[in-house]
């Protein structure tokens, strides 16, 4: 193979234009408005990043943060920057990419704009799982609670997945619309759990719950990290069997994909990017939904764009989480606020396009 992949440009008909980057044997073929797009969103996550090392009780400029950053400022401002500041600003572009891909994964499966695991119940899952390991087990650990919503979450899909299943095939629709009444019935199972315990340990998981990327260090961040970097090559790795899915079951049988196994492979990988995010900060809500919405109307393609959506999960999470240390919310409060606003929207456009 080659160190240094040669590109060129193509012209495929209607103005499309694509670069063609070849590494040896292996070719892609990739739009130039998704690597312009995609490389807008890197500077803009970089800059939004850096601006928010500097926001707190303690405002510092981006010439501060920046000698912080490289070791040549101060004890007391690397401290703040490094030991505190990055951890918080790494988790919200960590856990954006993380719900952005699960909802591109969901959405590719489903080949529907609803179908993320914030509505299909697969986040509730998670969090019932979360807070089961919080409020009756008792433990606080970052692994116990990562395997709790782990687990939480695998069985409410494996719950949804075969509620959705009809003569051996997996039907979009019957997916979103059981994902909704489990989701719904899991929400009520939670609020049952937190009448169980003390009031204190309720408020805990209560303040939990509502998403927070408050007291995050980094001996929570490395761990997610290793976990996130494994999934996404896992992730990357069933992006082409993915796309086979999108033009039919019958279609992909045909190319000799096995659908079933693909499907359950991508609901176990979706559930899993949910999961980490919830054991780390809570269930962040409509970043799923919007983030692949988003990136596909920027970079105006179709089916799953993997990078695009985790850029722009990215870049909304950490707007979301600067948002909410100037207002003093949770972050998750503030997702909510702005994805129910666009779910409006989205579900207002597609009442007229089906119309």
């Amino acid at each position: 193979m080659s160190a240094t992949p040669e590109t060129t440009a193509a012209r495929l008909g209607h103005g499309y234009r694509a670069f063609s980057p070849r590494i040896g044997r292996v070719s892609a073929l990739i739009p130039v408005r998704t690597v312009i797009v995609s490389g807008i969103l890197v500077a803009a996550v970089s800059a939004l990043g850096i601006a928010s090392l500097g926001m707190g009780t303690y405002p510092l400029g981006i010439g501060e943060v920046v000698d912080a950053l490289l070791g040549r400022s101060d004890p007391q401002a690397r401290l703040l920057v490094v030991g505190w500041r990055l951890p918080r600003m790494l988790f919200a572009v960590l856990c954006g990419v993380a719900l952005a891909l699960s909802g591109a994964v969901f959405q590719s499966l489903t080949r529907n704009p609803l179908g993320s695991p914030d509505i299909i119940g697969f986040s509730s899952g998670s969090y019932t799982g979360a807070i089961v390991v919080m409020l009756l087990l008792g433990s606080s650990r970052y692994l116990d609670i990562a395997a709790g919503a782990l687990l939480g979450g695998c069985v409410t899909a494996a719950v949804v997945y075969l509620l959705a299943m009809r003569r051996g095939t997996v039907q979009s629709f019957r997916l979103i619309i059981m994902g909704i009444g489990v989701g719904a019935m899991l929400s009520s199972l939670n609020s049952g759990l937190m009448l169980m315990v003390s009031v204190d340990s309720a408020m805990l998981a209560a303040v939990w719950g509502a998403g927070s990327l408050n007291a995050l260090g980094h001996e929570q961040l490395w761990p997610m990290a290793l976990a996130l970097t494994v999934l996404l090559l896992l992730v990357a790795g069933l992006a082409a069997p993915l796309r086979q899915l999108e033009i039919g079951d019958d279609a992909a049988r045909s190319l000799g994909l096995r659908a079933n196994r693909v499907r359950a492979l991508a609901v176990v990988l979706g559930v899993a990017l949910t999961a980490l995010v919830t054991a780390a900060a809570g269930p962040i809500s409509f970043v799923a939904l919007a983030a692949p919405q988003i990136a596909r109307r920027l970079v105006k393609g179709s089916g799953l764009l993997l990078v695009p959506s985790a850029l722009v999960g990215a870049l909304v999470l950490l707007g979301s989480d600067v948002l909410a240390q100037w207002l003093g919310f949770p972050v998750g409060v503030v997702t909510v606020s702005l994805g129910g606003s666009y779910l409006v929207w989205l579900l207002a456009v597609e009442f007229r396009a089906r119309r």
